[in-house]
């Protein structure tokens, strides 16, 4: 397994992960078991904490590579995702380049940013430290959420920020920013995500999205877009335990 996220983006392998929302490290065990190309561990929409999150990584280990959702794009909570081993982190919510160049200067290691030198499980506790900090710059994926009108309208500057190294399209919250909660197939929301793919394309970045299903994420990888989250834990659970019911009542 290859569990550099970055190095697979650039070379235009297309990844399927789903999200993990439960603080159980045997669900986030089992969906690697599965077979996933990545997890997408959201701190942002659960009740994970740091403690927790690392949980999750120390039970996937080598099986699969964890990118962390951070809950807000603040120095502290991107140096805990990093510190404790995930393979890159999602931010959420960017709406400008400005905020593009601050949150990718907070991953790198001086100089070519200003993440905060410390020891953790990223670093073997200190025993790889020199190891980890030598490579962290260029094994760290920066993946940035497209998921507002107002990131819509900057999108042109946000994929030409150096070092984004993919743009991940949140449909449910871009629809909600348009007043149309929800409805992803909406004209207006279509033309919204296509013109985060056409910035996309022309810069050269690659193009993630998230979807409910895996029906619904065809479309989008017939269209060249190589990040793909579908549904989450809680999702696979519920319907998986209401078709078995269906079934046989």
């Amino acid at each position: 397994m290859n569990l550099n996220v970055r190095s697979r983006l650039q070379k235009g392998d297309t990844l399927i992960g789903t999200l993990i929302t439960i603080p159980a490290p045997e669900v986030a065990e089992i969906m690697a078991e599965i077979g996933y190309d990545w997890l997408f561990i959201d701190t942002e929409h659960s009740s994970f904490n740091a403690q927790s999150a690392q949980g999750i990584l120390q039970a996937v280990d080598h099986r699969c590579p964890c990118v962390i959702r951070i809950p807000t794009n603040d120095e502290v909570w991107i140096k805990k995702a990093l510190d404790i081993g995930a393979a890159g982190i999602i931010a959420p919510g960017v709406n400008s380049a400005d905020e593009a160049e601050r949150i990718v200067r907070m991953c790198k290691y001086p100089p070519r940013g200003s993440r905060g030198v410390g020891i953790g499980r990223a670093h073997g506790y200190g025993l790889t430290f020199k190891k980890y900090v030598a490579a962290a710059n260029d094994e760290i994926a920066v993946i940035l959420q497209a998921e507002n009108i107002n990131a819509v309208e900057n999108i042109a500057e946000i994929v030409r920020v150096p070092d984004v190294d993919a743009v991940l399209i949140g449909p449910y919250d871009l629809s909600a920013s348009m007043g149309k909660m929800g409805r992803i197939n909406d004209a207006e929301v279509q033309a919204a995500i296509a013109s985060v793919t056409e910035c996309c394309r022309e810069a050269g970045r690659p193009l993630g999205i998230y979807a409910d299903s895996a029906e619904s994420a065809a479309p989008f990888i017939k269209q060249g877009y190589t990040l793909i989250a579908i549904s989450t834990d809680c999702l696979h659970m519920v319907q998986g335990a209401r078709a078995t019911l269906k079934a046989i009542t």
